[in-house]
């Protein structure tokens, strides 16, 4: 060893630079210059006759977390309303069954495009979650409360269904409460404490805790039909009065999906066209911060729907005699042939043998109150509405609010708030999807809105 180096390329370079530029300096001399250069060759690369010896001690910079490859074959899936579907859809399903962490897929009817996994799309994992399968709005659910009122009640109170919407309901994008709950057991959670990303989200959830987002998100009084006389409620076949609400977890939910999404990312990045479906292993300290955020969110998103229902209950003073509900933009520990899998659903309603839901249609079409079959080639899952036939820009083109006035008038369904982004026609025939997937569920009864509220289509009118 000469110089302090071992014999090889960097010597080789050493030696000849010091024979060319340092033939008059005495070897102590030497020694110091190139004992500098070893210990800190960052500081001599740009060294004009030097940094090339540093350029060789620098070494390269290796990528921790290569990017994983898909699998040229995917799992097997299966689709449900194939015509129905747009291809973005399933070129976006196609992608995510090569993920080397899928085990199954599935796609509902009412499916289309979205991000990563495609709206109405159902994926297995092997002991991983990825936060866009499960959505940004992490928990958005359905929840129905039936009241023990004649469905003529609506007709008789229309004027006062409408005042209370806009009293007891807040809607759009960042919108707060009204500052009234000063204290509820949700923010005594110990995962504020436990967990940094969530406790940093106190205030929102605190502030933004019983509202509404924008877009489709809605409160519905409608008329409630049970069809079914052995449904899980107890009630009897015929028409009753009740509220339904469409929601998430709000901001709260939305920031953490941000986070976590982007440390996804991070720790297992995929080809371009794959990024979005970035999973988080459920061994890894990421993994399982993450499963705690998610249920957090899942809990706030329901505790929201909770204080609305309570506030609209208390101001009708109307007694509830059922409520049903469900998440459908989640992830569940289940199993498939014996073996614990990851179900993402992301906007797709639960659907294991038993299991009670709501699929909504539209501002003048029935929603369905159903219970699942359990079939095992859905992942035992079933639409989570009728699904965007149209985007919302080619809405806003297609049709003008006094169409859709007049169309609602016709339906005898009022309106508060909403837009043409929302127009009813800009959604596919629910009874068509509901045909697509009929062995998927059982029917109990309908809902069928007549008093509509949702965010005002216009971002000037919004509170951020």
């Amino acid at each position: 060893m000469e110089f302090g180096m071992e014999p090889g390329k960097v010597m080789g370079v050493a030696l000849d630079i010091i024979r060319k530029n340092y033939k008059h300096s005495t070897f102590e001399d030497v020694r110091v210059i190139l004992e500098g250069v070893i210990a800190i060759p960052e500081e001599f690369v740009d060294h004009e006759v030097l940094g090339p010896i540093a350029e060789l001690l620098i070494p390269e910079e290796e990528v921790e977390n290569p990017e994983i490859p898909l699998n040229e074959i995917g799992v097997p899936y299966t689709v449900y309303g194939r015509d129905n579907i747009e291809q973005g859809a399933i070129d976006q399903m196609d992608i995510a069954v090569r993920l080397p962490v899928a085990v199954a897929g599935a796609i509902m009817p009412d499916s289309h495009q979205g991000y990563g996994l495609p709206i109405g799309g159902v994926l297995a994992t092997n002991n991983v979650v990825i936060p866009y399968g499960v959505g940004v709005d992490i928990g958005c659910r359905m929840s129905l409360t039936i009241y023990d009122e004649k469905a003529n009640y609506i007709d008789g109170n229309r004027g006062k269904l409408i005042n209370v919407l806009k009293s007891e309901t807040f809607f759009g994008k960042g919108v707060e409460n009204d500052g009234i709950l000063t204290e509820h057991e949700f923010l005594e959670r110990k995962e504020f404490k436990d967990v940094k990303s969530i406790g940093s989200l106190k205030d929102i959830a605190w502030k933004q805790l019983g509202t509404s987002g924008g877009g489709n998100h809605f409160v519905d009084f409608g008329v409630v039909k049970i069809t079914d006389p052995t449904n899980d409620f107890g009630l009897e076949v015929g028409e009753y009065v009740g509220v339904l609400t469409h929601s998430g977890s709000r901001g709260f939910g939305a920031k953490l999906a941000n986070h976590y999404t982007n440390i996804a990312r991070e720790k297992t990045p995929l080809p371009r066209h794959a990024q979005h479906l970035a999973w988080l292993d459920l061994n890894s300290e990421e993994g399982i911060e993450y499963w705690i955020a998610m249920n957090m969110a899942g809990d706030y998103a329901q505790a929201c729907h909770d204080e609305m229902h309570r506030r609209i209950s208390k101001e009708l003073n109307l007694k509830p005699v059922a409520k049903i509900e469900n998440h459908h933009n989640f992830a569940w520990k289940e199993k498939i042939d014996g073996k614990e899998v990851i179900v993402h659903r992301k906007g797709a309603t639960p659907a294991g043998k038993g299991v009670l839901g709501i699929i909504p249609g539209s501002m003048i079409s029935p929603g369905f109150i159903v219970r699942g079959r359990g079939v095992v080639d859905s992942i035992s899952s079933a639409s989570h509405g009728a699904g965007r036939a149209m985007s919302r820009t080619v809405a806003r083109n297609t049709f003008t609010e006094s169409s859709v006035n007049k169309l609602l008038k016709t339906h005898k369904v009022d309106l508060v708030g909403g837009g043409t982004d929302e127009a009813p026609l800009a959604y596919k025939n629910i009874n068509e999807v509901m045909g697509y997937q009929d062995s998927l569920i059982d029917i109990l009864g309908t809902f069928t809105p007549q008093v509509v509220r949702m965010a005002d289509d216009d971002s000037d009118k919004r509170k951020y």
